[in-house]
């Protein structure tokens, strides 16, 4: 086990009270951020979190998923189902403000529907606000089809590069999460919230980089904190940390990590590495004395696989929620790579993300032999390999 030194945790409390001043305040108004006490015990509450990012596979698309027109209650029902059989108990699942803008009321009853059928199936989301992953200027309505070949050609950011840019379309945002949240702020149904997925990131694929994305996001990002806490929620708000080698290092945070770590009621993070890195990264979230889930990890052809990470992640009760569920619109079967050399005429040799095929049958039998065990095992023990 690594040790943390006094010094170093006193700098890393010091630098989140410095993000907390340069403009991430939690206002008057806001419920605060919760004591790693009361963390504790909500997360002791839980059942051992385990679950995946899931879109059906008839979404391109987090706007696809919600839009009226293509929203899907029957494919949910049944991919929800074969989660359950899976032993999951929570989905990632992301939502978008564009949703919201275009139909609000609208939005929230389909994603009551969605709560309903989750409960049926004994799963409790955790719901994501924005995102700065892939094309950075989503528009609603229909969504194009799949790019042939290529890893997850439709999803889109959120506010997305023009809304962000204009501090003019802030209220609009500040309405959108203060509705959503304050909506369901007391549902039991609703795991926890996650304010932003990946907010330092640059984007993806082969899209135009947005022009000082990682400024702008660093500005809004604890206002959306602060809208979320104002809604006084009763889940948990989070952020996860993506990408460096130091994460217990306050000197090497940059002011969007800073922000993250510093509002963060339970922490979160997302590890596609070899399990050595996966375990390094998972102390250096725990030295600050939080529950932490892993909110994206299982890139096969990366190194991170379930057989990995999971031993790692039972042993040290962390949360785990892995990419992709379902092959479908989305393709992440396929690799990251794949914006350079669509896999148009061969499969890949091995799945990049996906649990199961289109028809419900496992990728590979062992991963669900094994998540059914791992999740049916107590909180923290690792349970022995099958003897098959």
């Amino acid at each position: 086990m690594t040790a943390f030194r006094p010094m170093t945790i006193r700098l890393l409390a010091a630098a989140a009270t410095a993000a907390l001043a340069l403009g991430a305040a939690t206002p008057a108004a806001a419920r605060d951020l919760w004591t790693k006490a009361e963390a504790k015990r909500w997360y002791d509450a839980q059942p051992w979190l385990l679950g995946a990012n899931y879109a059906p596979a008839t979404a391109i698309n987090q706007l696809e998923m919600w839009q009226a027109d293509t929203f899907d209650p029957a494919t949910i029902d049944k991919e929800l189902g074969w989660a359950e059989g899976l032993g999951m108990t929570t989905m990632r699942v992301f939502l978008h403000n564009l949703l919201w803008e275009n139909d609000p009321e609208g939005l929230k009853k389909r994603i009551d529907t969605f709560l309903t059928i989750a409960a049926k199936h004994k799963i409790k989301p955790m719901f994501v606000l924005f995102d700065s992953c892939w094309d950075p200027n989503p528009v609603a309505g229909k969504q194009h089809p799949p790019i042939p070949g290529v890893h997850n050609s439709g999803w889109v950011q959120g506010p997305g590069a023009a809304r962000l840019a204009d501090t003019a379309q802030y209220g609009k945002l500040e309405a959108y999460v203060k509705d959503i949240v304050g909506s369901f702020a007391n549902d039991k149904r609703v795991l926890a919230w996650d304010v932003w997925n990946e907010p330092n990131n640059e984007g993806g694929g082969n899209y135009k980089p947005t022009p000082n994305k990682k400024q702008l996001v660093a500005g809004l990002l604890g206002k959306v904190f602060d809208w979320a806490q104002s809604a006084n929620p009763s889940q948990p708000l989070t952020s996860g940390l993506w990408i460096g080698d130091s994460w217990d290092r306050a000197e090497t945070l940059d002011a969007v990590e800073k922000i993250q770590i510093a509002r963060s009621d339970v922490l979160s993070f997302h590890d596609y590495n070899w399990p050595e890195k996966f375990e390094q990264r998972a102390r250096q979230m725990l030295s600050y004395g939080r529950p932490v889930i892993c909110t994206e990890y299982m890139a096969r052809g990366a190194g991170s696989t379930f057989d990995g990470s999971l031993p790692i992640a039972k042993r040290l009760d962390i949360g785990m929620v892995n990419w992709g569920f379902v092959d479908g619109k989305t393709q992440t079967r396929l690799p990251w790579d794949s914006w350079k050399k669509p896999y148009t005429f061969d499969e890949p040799t091995v799945w990049f993300h996906e649990v199961l095929r289109a028809d419900g049958t496992p990728y590979r039998q062992a991963e669900a032999d094994m998540l059914r065990a791992y999740s049916a095992a107590p909180k923290g023990v690792v349970p022995s390999p099958s003897r098959k």
